[in-house]
């Protein structure tokens, strides 16, 4: 993971990839994980989205992991929380009712840390790593969850007209990484972006619930 490109996103405040809305995906289609209240769920990479308010709105329990500390603080501002904030190893631990929130590098947190996970929201995680990293992103994933169920938040678009993040992670990679786990069910029709992806190519966004086969 290139900390580097992503703390200078941030501290430049180059984050068109942060919608300042709840996206309509998780509204509608969050019940195909069949959760009860309280369930916890595992945001990985999560920014300071607003889905972490729609799902605390609907009484579950976050834990999520972020690279940049400003966007944490810019998370729990927008939540109107304040969170008790604690250093444990190399993470910085933001707590509150329902809501941990570790600062630090993914790939060096545990299963022992976060606890249980009863699912996982993966709205911007895959997506937002180059093809060379995706692997052991998946492989340190379902790892420290367990295997737990997900939704999948993915865009498919030509990689030869835009460089990403988000990258392309077309139906057969998401095949490729996933299969040999979960059975892989297709929630929405491709829907097209209106604008495209940085307004330079055209682009589909889908939405995948991966259940334990």
């Amino acid at each position: 993971m290139d900390i580097n490109f992503w703390n200078e996103r941030w501290e430049k405040n180059e984050i068109a990839f942060h919608m300042k809305e709840i996206n309509p995906m998780i509204v509608n289609h969050f019940n195909e994980l069949n959760l009860s209240k309280g369930k916890r769920i595992f945001v990985p990479l999560c920014g300071k989205t607003l889905d972490i308010k729609w799902l605390l709105l609907n009484e579950y329990h976050i834990v999520g992991i972020e690279l940049n500390k400003t966007a944490i603080d810019s998370l729990f501002i927008d939540l109107n929380i304040i969170p008790t904030i604690s250093k444990y190893k190399n993470f910085l631990s933001y707590s509150a009712d329902n809501i941990n929130i570790f600062v630090g590098d993914f790939f060096e947190l545990t299963k022992e840390l976060i606890g249980y996970i009863d699912a996982i929201y993966d709205r911007a995680a895959l997506v937002a790593l180059p093809e060379d990293m995706r692997l052991n992103y998946v492989s340190h994933l379902l790892d420290i969850t367990n295997v737990a169920p997900q939704l999948l938040i993915s865009y498919d678009y030509d990689q030869n007209i835009m460089k990403g993040p988000p990258f392309s992670v077309p139906y057969h990679e998401i095949q490729l990484h996933y299969l040999e786990y979960y059975e892989i069910t297709l929630l929405n029709e491709n829907i097209n972006i209106p604008s495209g992806l940085k307004r330079k190519s055209q682009a589909k966004e889908t939405i995948w619930l991966l259940k334990n086969s």
